[in-house]
C-alpha cells in the first residue's frame, strides 16, 4: 500500500491542485494525504476560505485524509516548514 502526501494550502483549491490528486492515484497512490496549512498561509495572510471548507473540497475532490499544519510551521520560511516534518 503507498501513501502520498501532498502539502498544500489549496487557498483556493483550483484546477491545479486537482490534477496533483489525480496525478498521485495514476503513478499508484492507495491513499493521499494532504498537509495542509490552516487559516494563514505562509506569506501570514488570511486564506480566502476557511480551513474546514478547503479541507472539505479536498476530501470530496479526491484525498483521504487532511490534517492541519501548526501555525509555527505553517507561517515560516521555506526552511522551517520543512522542518515540521522532521
Amino acid at each position: 500500500m503507498s501513501n502520498y502526501c501532498i502539502i498544500s494550502e489549496f487557498n483556493p483549491f483550483h484546477n491545479w491542485h486537482l490534477n496533483l490528486i489525480k496525478k498521485a492515484r495514476e503513478l499508484g497512490a492507495d491513499t493521499i494525504t494532504c498537509i495542509m496549512s490552516g487559516n494563514s498561509t505562509q506569506r501570514g495572510e488570511l486564506a480566502i476560505t476557511d480551513k474546514y471548507l478547503r479541507a472539505r473540497v479536498a476530501l470530496e475532490l479526491g484525498a483521504d485524509l487532511v490534517l492541519e499544519l501548526p501555525f509555527p510551521w505553517c507561517s515560516s520560511s521555506a526552511e522551517y516548514f520543512a522542518n515540521a516534518f522532521v
